[in-house]
């Protein structure tokens, strides 16, 4: 289900969207489970418990996705958890406790610049502001929730308590090349980077290409061609940083026009979060003194900041044992990229099991896994199941 013919584009809130949600729904009702939506939208498929007042374990994922996108990053997850539901509806069995398979409706940020808005909601960590938040057609938060059905001014009332939930299972590509080098199906994340957002515009002179002389010129996208360079340089020399500038708009845009701005954003990760904010600051700091330097100015605009996460050990030592005990090597390694376990750790125990993509390809069309290493993910889930019910 995409907005783009020939390509995956789904992001949140669109008819894309709703067109994966009516195939996942009538996916879930016939594994047994009570649908509703939340009121920002989230996906959540209810498999009822064996007692009254149990608890929950949430096994989630998210229904966006990035532009041009793989067709497993995300999507894998909430299928893994629908798959385990289904069989054990088959077997007419129910636990002690409910199951809730979550597809939330907005974890990539591709539509309005921040990320985690469905989690978020369920965490009890939304910010109400994020609703102000607009498009590129001008579409803000609020309006977009709306049309897709949901209750903005009601947000609130949806973050769970942490007492009426048993933990987060998230399955996830591993969107690197870890388990592919040592060759297991599946692992475990002990950690999940910390990342901070920024956006700079870079301001100058707007003017003719061939009258502005070279001495006469501020050239904005000069000054911001200079900063994505110190990016990487900076990048290179910490360890353990990876920075990444994924956007650059330049305006007005013309071959024959010296531009007067440029836009682009700024991604920063790292395991340590003192390493990472650091790395902001240092960012921030050289964006000026460029602009200084070039006679432009500088605007910059704070996007976004997740902390660093350390997944809970009891899950994932339950996820060890499962591994162990459908005959895989159980390992653990840090995960580069963020998740709404990531989130959702602020409100309950959490956790996530990596399933290995080749190449460690991912956000690219080229994002692949086997159906057997999907069939392990499988099997551990239901083991990991199997042990909390006891």
């Amino acid at each position: 289900m995409s907005e783009e013919e020939g390509r995956l584009t789904r992001r949140s809130f669109t008819p894309a969207m709703r067109s994966a949600y009516d195939l996942v729904t009538g996916w879930m009702r016939a594994a047994g489970m009570v649908i509703h939506e939340d009121c920002i939208g989230n996906l959540v498929g209810t498999y009822t418990a064996n007692r009254s007042a149990a608890r929950t374990l949430i096994i989630g994922s998210h229904l966006d996705t990035v532009r041009d996108a793989g067709i497993f990053d995300g999507i894998l997850g909430v299928m893994i958890g629908l798959a385990v539901v289904e069989r054990l509806h088959q077997a007419k069995r129910r636990l002690p406790f409910a199951i809730e398979v979550v597809g939330f409706i907005d974890q990539e940020g591709l539509r309005f610049g921040s990320s985690f808005l469905g989690s978020r909601v369920l965490a009890g960590s939304f910010d109400p502001a994020a609703l102000l938040l607009r498009d590129d057609q001008g579409v803000s938060v609020a309006d977009a929730v709306r049309e897709f059905g949901g209750h903005p001014d009601l947000i609130v009332q949806e973050a769970r308590r942490a007492q009426t939930l048993l933990g987060y299972l998230e399955v996830h590509i591993e969107q690197g090349s870890q388990l592919e080098r040592m060759n297991l199906p599946v692992g475990v994340a002990n950690t999940i980077a910390g990342i901070s957002r920024a956006t700079l515009t870079f301001m100058g002179v707007t003017g003719h290409a061939g009258t502005m002389t070279m001495d006469q010129r501020h050239d904005a996208l000069c000054g911001a061609s200079e900063f994505v360079g110190a990016v990487e340089a900076y990048a290179r020399e910490i360890p353990g940083l990876v920075a990444t500038v994924g956007e650059l708009c330049v305006a007005p845009g013309a071959r024959n026009v010296v531009p007067g701005t440029a836009t682009l954003s700024l991604d920063l990760r790292h395991q340590d979060d003192q390493a990472r904010l650091s790395a902001l600051a240092h960012l921030h700091w050289r964006a000026g003194a460029i602009a200084s330097e070039r006679g432009l100015s500088l605007r910059w605009d704070e996007a976004q900041v997740q902390a660093g996460t350390t997944m809970a050990p009891e899950l994932r030592n339950r996820l060890a044992t499962a591994i162990g005990a459908a005959g895989h090597t159980p390992v653990e390694f840090p995960s580069g990229a963020c998740h709404d376990a990531s989130v959702m750790s602020g409100i309950t125990d959490s956790a996530v099991l990596f399933v290995r993509c080749k190449g460690g390809i991912s956000h690219n069309p080229a994002e692949s896994v086997t159906l057997e290493d999907v069939a392990a993910a499988i099997e551990v889930v239901e083991r990991f199941i199997n042990e909390l019910a006891g």
